[in-house]
């Protein structure tokens, strides 16, 4: 499983990769404008989103689009070997993460996210999800179930990156819907 996984990440990066880097701005501004459509919240709703990593998605713009209808941003901090969410605002100073990641410093606000919005290594049109193989993203809505909490789970990246099935484990968690440039899928969801 392991092994079947690693090299499906592997390949659906390289095809993010080759993308040529207008490629990947048009695309990140087409996944902001679908993805915006398909994010319902109230005024006040916690979003937790992404500052992007290397050839990564750039979901900046679709979190300040969030910001202008009321939500309150947060991304995910390493701490402990686990995520948490601090809140983003704007101006906010920045500190590395590691793995190529910022967030804003300990003394910002720690957040629950009511919606996370989350990058992809790999998908599937099913809600399978592989990411980059630390299983952060599922211990984090695992926690936040635990609290009670019953976050949205919008998996986020380029239609490059599809892949037929995600094999599964018992502690990955399926999305809700994943948005590319190219379509919004729905999922069953957790």
């Amino acid at each position: 499983m392991r092994q079947a996984k690693q090299r499906l990440r592997a390949e659906a990066l390289a095809r993010r990769d080759a993308m040529g880097e207008a490629a990947r701005i048009e695309a990140s501004l087409a996944v902001a404008d679908r993805c915006a459509d398909l994010v319902v919240m109230e005024p006040g709703s916690v979003v937790s989103g992404f500052l992007p990593i290397r050839t990564e998605i750039d979901i900046r713009p679709l979190m300040m689009a969030l910001a202008d209808r009321g939500a309150r941003l947060c991304v995910p901090a390493i701490v402990e070997d686990l995520l948490q969410f601090r809140e983003l605002l704007r101006g906010a100073r920045l500190q590395p993460q590691g793995f190529g990641t910022y967030a804003p410093g300990p003394d910002a606000a720690i957040l629950d996210p009511d919606v996370m919005l989350v990058p992809l290594a790999a998908f599937d049109q099913s809600g399978g999800r592989i990411g980059y193989g630390r299983g952060y993203y599922d211990a984090a809505v695992a926690k936040l179930q635990e609290k009670g909490k019953a976050p949205r789970v919008i998996g986020v990246g380029f239609a490059v990156q599809e892949v037929e099935a995600v094999p599964t484990e018992p502690h990955d968690i399926p999305l809700h819907a994943i948005v590319t440039e190219r379509e919004a899928i729905l999922c069953d969801g957790p």
